[in-house]
C-alpha cells in the first residue's frame, strides 16, 4: 500500500484526538486517538459513528473518558513503540479513574491479538479493522467485567452502510473510503495480514456519500484505499474472485477509472483526490480520466520504494524500473502539470551501494514534488521478516536515507519554484501555522500555499499569484475568487 496515503495526513503527528459533535442524550464519553495512515483516521470516523449510537459523545479530556480507544498502525516498529508508550500514559490515568476502559483498534490489534490482553494489563478491548460493527457486543462484555476481543478478518466488510461522522473536521475536506485490504503481498508490508484481502465498496454508496458531503458544504474529498487502483465492483466479493463472476457482472463492473469519472461527474465543483496508488495497477484509463476532468486534482501519490530492479524483485513489487519510467512519461505527456509524490525505503535487506545509486538516479529522472522516506523496519510476520536477514548496517541505512532526503529537498524546491510568477487556484483549508494573519490551502497538485487573509474565508477557492516560495510552501497574494466557487 505504501507507507502513507496522503500528504494531508502528517504521520509525524503523535496521534490526533478526534472530536465528534455531541449527540443529545448521550451520557458516556469517548476519547479516541489515531496513528498512522489516512485509512486509520477514516476508520476512527466509522468507530465514532457506531459508538454515537451506543450513547457515546467524544471528549478531548482523557481524564473524564469512560472509554479510551487508540487506533493503531503496524507499518513500522516506531509506530508500534509510540502506541505502547501512549498505553502506559493511559495506565497512569486509569489508576485515578477505575471505571475507564481502554481498547486497541486497527492493525496492531489484529497483529498482536491476545498479547495485548495478556501482557498490556490496561487493555480491556482488542478490535481488528473489520470488526468495528461488533463494538456494541464487545463493550457489553467489557461492562460485565470480561476482556473482549474480535480480530476476525472479513471477506465482505466495507462499512459502506455506515455514515461516518466527520471528526476534527474543517468542514472543507473529507475522506471517502472505497476499498479495504490489499492483495499485493509486498514482502516488507504487514497490511495484507492486518487488513485482509481486497474488496471494494458499492459505487452507489460512494456517490451518495460524495453528494451528501457536498450538500453539507464540503469542497474536496479524497477517495481512499490501501490500493485505490485495484478498485473493482462487480456486485460484491473479493477482487481475486472476479474471474468467477457472471458475464453480466463482468460487463457491468466498475473499475477505478470509471469510479473516478462517476465521482467527478456527480459533483463537478467538488475537488476529487485519491490515495494510495500502486504502479503495477495504475492504468492509462486513470490518467486519461484525470486529464479529462478539471475537478480531479492533478496529483498522484505513486510509491516506488526502490529504484533498483533487483531490490524491487526482492520486495515483490510487480513493476520494474523501466515500467515505472514509462508510467511517469505517460503522466507527464497527458497531464504535464501533474505533481508526483512517492514512498522510498532505504536499507532493504541485501541493498548494496549500487542499488542505492539506482534509487538516487530514479529520483533524478522523476524529480518528485515531495515524498515520504524511511529506513527499512523489519515487521514480524512479513515475508521479509521470515525469510530475509536485516543485514544492512544501521549506519548505512541512515546515511542512505540522508542522501535520499537531501536530494528530495532539492527536487521539492525545483518543483515548487516552477510555480513562481504564476497564478494558482487554492482551496482555503485553515489558518497558517506560522501566522494567524494568513490562510493556508493547497493547489490542485497538492502544494501548500499561504497568503494574507483579507476578506476570504475557509472553503473559498481563491486565485493566488505566487511571489515567493520555500522548498515546501508557496507564498503569494490573492487576486480574486476562482470562477469555480
Amino acid at each position: 500500500m505504501g507507507n502513507v496515503m496522503e500528504k494531508i495526513i502528517d504521520e509525524n503527528k503523535q496521534g490526533e484526538t478526534l472530536i465528534l459533535d455531541k449527540k443529545e442524550g448521550n451520557q458516556r464519553k469517548l476519547f479516541i486517538e489515531s496513528y498512522g495512515c489516512a485509512m486509520n483516521f477514516s476508520d476512527s470516523e466509522i468507530v465514532a459513528s457506531i459508538l454515537s449510537e451506543q450513547g457515546f459523545n467524544t471528549t478531548q479530556k482523557l481524564e473524564e473518558a469512560d472509554l479510551v480507544l487508540v487506533n493503531t498502525c503496524s507499518i513500522r516498529d516506531k509506530a508500534e513503540q509510540t502506541v505502547r508508550k501512549r498505553l502506559q500514559q493511559y495506565n497512569a490515568v486509569k489508576r485515578t479513574n477505575p471505571k475507564m476502559k481502554v481498547g486497541v483498534l486497527g492493525c496492531m490489534a489484529e497483529r498482536l491479538k491476545t498479547k495485548f490482553l495478556e501482557e498490556e494489563k490496561i487493555v480491556d478491548l482488542v478490535v481488528g479493522p473489520d470488526a468495528y460493527k461488533d463494538l456494541p457486543n464487545l463493550l457489553a462484555e467489557v461492562d460485565e467485567g470480561r476482556d473482549a476481543i474480535n480480530v476476525v478478518l472479513s471477506k465482505e466488510e466495507t462499512y459502506g452502510d455506515i455514515s461516518p461522522v466527520r471528526l476534527n473536521s474543517n468542514g472543507v475536506t473529507a475522506f471517502v473510503s472505497i476499498t479495504r485490504g490489499c492483495d499485493n503481498m509486498c514482502t516488507f508490508c504487514v497490511v495484507p495480514f492486518t487488513r485482509g484481502r481486497e474488496r471494494s465498496r458499492d459505487p452507489q454508496s460512494i456517490i451518495e456519500e460524495i453528494n451528501d458531503l457536498w450538500s453539507k458544504g464540503f469542497k474536496e474529498i479524497t477517495l481512499l484505499g490501501q490500493n485505490v487502483d485495484s478498485y473493482l465492483w462487480y456486485g460484491g466479493g473479493l477482487k481475486k474472485d472476479f474471474e468467477k463472476a457472471t458475464d453480466l457482472q463482468k460487463a457491468t463492473a466498475v473499475n477505478f477509472a470509471k469510479l473516478l469519472e462517476l465521482s467527478a461527474k456527480a459533483q463537478p465543483k467538488m475537488r476529487i483526490r485519491f490515495s494510495t496508488s500502486n504502479p503495477q495497477d495504475f492504468t492509462m484509463d486513470v490518467i486519461e480520466t484525470m486529464a479529462k476532468y478539471d475537478n480531479i486534482c492533478k496529483h498522484i501519490h505513486l510509491p516506488v520504494q526502490s529504484g533498483s530492479d533487483r531490490i524491487l524483485k526482492e520486495m515483490n513489487r510487480l513493476h520494474t524500473r523501466e515500467e515505472y519510467f514509462e508510467l511517469i512519461d505517460n503522466i507527464r505527456r497527458l497531464i504535464p502539470e501533474c505533481s508526483i509524490s512517492m514512498d522510498l525505503i532505504a536499507g532493504f535487506p541485501t541493498e548494496t551501494e549500487q542499488d542505492h545509486k539506482d534509487t538516487l538516479s530514479l529520483m533524478e529522472y522523476v524529480k518528485y514534488s515531495f515524498g515520504y522516506m524511511f529506513t527499512y523496519s523489519e515487521r514480524p510476520g512479513t515475508m521479509a521478516g521470515r525469510k530475509m536477514e536485516d543485514d544492512v548496517p544501521e549506519v548505512d541505512k541512515k546515511r542512505r536515507l540522508n542522501d535520499i532526503v537531501q536530494l528530495q529537498r532539492q527536487h521539492s524546491e525545483y518543483r515548487t519554484r516552477q510555480h513562481l510568477n504564476t497564478t494558482v487556484e487554492i482551496l482555503i483549508e485553515k489558518a497558517s501555522k506560522k501566522s494567524d494573519q494568513q490562510w493556508s490551502g493547497r493547489t490542485s497538485d497538492s502544494i501548500v500555499a499561504v497568503f494574507p487573509k483579507e476578506h476570504y474565508k475557509v472553503g473559498d477557492l481563491v486565485n493566488v499569484y505566487i511571489t515567493d516560495c520555500t522548498s515546501a510552501t508557496l507564498i503569494g497574494e490573492a487576486v480574486g475568487y476562482s470562477k469555480k466557487n
